[in-house]
Formats: structure tokens, C-alpha cells, sequence
């Protein structure tokens, strides 16, 4: 079983920038792809960017590319989001997954591809 806590969630202004957190326990997390899924008010959860278990590779939906950075820090539990140039439309619940299934080089980008899921942290941008 795992454990994700997402943190760093809150209100900022157009332009403005926020760094989620999601911190994992329960199995290495060295063994875990991760990604982060996004959903907002009326509309389905949509996947926004993922990283390998190691951190080689990464992908990104085409809505947040240039905009957002995943990294990972293996020792610390840790997988990051930070989040630039912040748009009215990145208004959502910000959801951490990870993936125990895949190997070094795969990124799931897909939310069944994801086996654990955080509860989710709220992002609010005003215009």
C-alpha cells in the first residue's frame, strides 16, 4: 500500500507561480512512476504531467507544457510540481498518482495506468 500527501495548494493571481509537494510511504520510492492529474470544477480529471522512477524521462500535457516542471527527489519521498506562468484555466484539484507497474523508462500518462492516488490539493488562480 501507498501513501500519497499532496501539499501546496492555494490562491495566486494570474502569472503567478506555486510548487506542489506529494510525499510518499509505504513502498520505495524508487519503484514508483509518478504523475500528477488535475481536475476542475464540471469537468473530468485529466492527466498533466508524469515522471519516471528514476527521473530520466517526463511528459506533459500539451495544456501545461513550457508552463510546468515534474521533478523527483528519491530521497526524500518526494515528487514536485512546480507551476509557472499560472492561467485562470489551471484552476483545479491537483492530484498526485503513482504507478508500481512500469520500468525505468516508461511514462504513464493515463489514470488507469496509475495504482494510488492522493487525496488532492486545491489551486485557485484569479484573474
Amino acid at each position: 500500500q501507498v501513501q500519497l500527501v499532496e501539499s501546496g495548494g492555494g490562491l495566486v493571481q494570474a502569472g503567478g507561480s506555486l510548487r506542489l509537494s506529494c510525499a510518499a510511504s509505504g513502498r520505495t520510492f524508487s519503484g514508483l512512476a509518478m504523475g500528477w492529474f488535475r481536475q476542475a470544477p464540471g469537468k473530468e480529471r485529466e492527466f498533466g504531467a508524469a515522471i519516471t522512477r528514476r527521473g530520466g524521462n517526463t511528459d506533459y500535457a500539451d495544456s501545461v507544457k513550457g508552463r510546468f516542471t515534474i521533478s523527483r527527489d528519491n530521497a526524500k519521498n518526494t515528487v514536485y510540481l512546480q507551476m509557472n506562468s499560472l492561467k485562470p484555466e489551471d484552476t483545479a484539484v491537483y492530484y498526485c498518482a503513482a504507478a508500481v507497474r512500469y520500468g525505468l523508462a516508461y511514462v504513464p500518462s493515463r489514470q488507469s495506468e496509475y495504482d494510488y492516488w492522493g487525496q488532492g490539493t486545491q489551486v485557485t488562480v484569479s484573474s
